[in-house]
């Protein structure tokens, strides 16, 4: 008899919070960053609060999220605003993360039930049970953990929070890849601050900015072209399929400079769109990637319009991918 996978609902699972390096240190107030894991899967989340713009004037940032690929799990990303963004592992069971998130939030308010006030918490998940054997994921506990573990000033990178078992470059027959995780870049510009977070899970490779493969697409202790690999019709000579680990890249990118809704679609589909010169290929049927581009509207910045903030957000999200995997 096939010994049981590990779950959830029958195991004591323990979050853990502890971070490492590598890290990325950003200079930017009101915007904190939480992780948590379970070891045992390996899964985790990680979360995004935008503590200074909780006022019943303003009662979170706005964003616009960029909804790609044949595979996308998300929640809440039509409404516009949040108090909190919340990116786990385990698939479509990893969103409950979001409800831990917005029960801490809830406590936070004291409970507060007025129409502004009740949290509003948007997520999006990677599929990472791929390369494992259990069916442990990203649950309530977990997000309320990885909320109160929350810190202005550190992103975790690698694999951590919810690029724990994030992979990349799996190839047609998905035994190529190789692991990724999470990373970030931070830049400001006069009084324009700009944080890009990725959790990289692609079917695609990573590329650096001279077009050589740096993960993923490996064959035997080398990184191939896809291209080349469909010539040989290598993918013919597949291996077991099953549980394939699917693919998602989670991307946000938070600024304090307002900007009105249509630039941030506009900015949010330039800089989703860049990315496949870093993820090779992007988008595709087995991919849902997702793309949020935040403003906690602190500043003004008329020198510094929506096509030069995307030129300059596309560069940085380069940055932040070639940050996600540790060698």
């Amino acid at each position: 008899m096939a010994k049981p996978k590990l779950t959830n609902n029958d195991e004591n699972l323990t979050p853990n919070l502890d971070v490492r390096e590598p890290i990325l240190k950003y200079d930017f107030p009101g915007i904190k960053i939480g992780i948590a894991q379970y070891r045992e899967g390996p899964t985790g989340c990680t979360i995004f609060h935008f503590d200074k713009t909780e006022t019943k004037e303003n009662p979170g940032a706005k964003f616009y999220a960029d909804v790609r690929g044949g595979a996308p799990g998300v929640r809440y990303h039509e409404i516009g605003w949040a108090n909190a963004i919340c990116f786990a592992g385990g698939s479509l069971l990893g969103l409950e993360a979001c409800d831990g998130v917005a029960a801490e939030l809830l406590k936070m308010n004291n409970y507060s039930t007025e129409w502004f006030e009740i949290p509003v918490v948007p997520g999006a998940i990677i599929f990472d049970f791929g390369y494992r054997n259990n069916s442990v994921y990203p649950d309530k506990e977990l997000g309320r953990s990885a909320f109160r573990s929350a810190r202005e000033g550190v992103f975790p990178m690698g694999q951590q929070g919810a690029g724990s078992l994030a992979t990349v470059g799996k190839g047609f027959d998905y035994l190529i890849g190789e692991v990724a995780g999470q990373g970030a870049a931070f830049k400001t510009i006069g009084d324009t601050k700009i944080l890009a977070c990725t959790v990289v899970n692609a079917m695609g490779a990573i590329k650096d900015r001279s077009g050589k493969i740096v993960r993923g697409n490996l064959v035997k202790n080398a990184h191939i072209e896809l291209l080349d690999q469909l010539k040989q019709r290598e993918f013919e000579k597949s291996g077991n399929k099953k549980n394939l680990p699917k693919n998602t890249t989670l991307t946000i990118i938070i600024t304090n400079q307002k900007f009105e809704p249509k630039s941030l679609e506009q900015i949010a589909k330039q800089v989703h769109s860049s990315m496949s010169r870093a993820i090779d290929p992007f988008h595709t049927l087995d991919d849902g990637d997702v793309l949020f581009m935040v403003t906690t509207e602190e500043i003004e910045n008329n020198q510094f319009g929506p096509m030069a903030f995307g030129i300059i957000a596309s560069d940085l999200v380069w940055d932040a991918i070639l940050n996600s995997y540790e060698t």
